[in-house]
């Protein structure tokens, strides 16, 4: 129709956001699709999509994802409702919640670790220490 516009929404493209070696972010990154990240964020990363932490990446904050590959460093909690994969690189200075884990030989993580099926990352964390201090 000419002279007239369509609205057009586009939601869940499968995008495929990339930040690059030395590249560094001071603030909060939130995306629908999947990130690869081999600069540094320096705030929380949200994604409802994977989250993948290069081998120059860091982040300095929390991250929250359906699933994510770390061969970086973080320094901060991690909360994936499906899959955290721990590279031979990667190294993870928090805690992590999610429903399932592997971690490589020579990758390495310092905090605790909540993990089942029943890990959601809408949860509050919190609740789970005070439920786990009475067991």
């Amino acid at each position: 129709m000419i002279g007239k516009k369509e609205k057009t929404n586009v939601i869940g493209t499968g995008a495929i956001n990339v930040l690059g070696e030395g590249t560094v972010i001071t603030g909060d990154l939130t995306s629908n699709g999947d990130l690869r990240i081999d600069g540094e964020v320096h705030g929380n990363v949200n994604t409802e999509s994977k989250c993948v932490l290069g081998v120059t990446g860091r982040i300095v904050g929390t991250i929250a994802a359906k699933s994510c590959d770390i061969s970086g460093t973080v320094e901060g909690d991690v909360k994936v409702s499906d899959l955290l994969l721990v590279k031979s690189t990667g190294k993870i200075e928090g805690d992590i919640n999610t429903s399932k884990i592997v971690v490589e030989n020579g990758g390495e993580f310092n905090g605790s670790c909540t993990m089942g099926n029943a890990v959601s990352i809408s949860k509050d964390i919190s609740k789970g220490s005070v439920a786990s201090a009475t067991a």
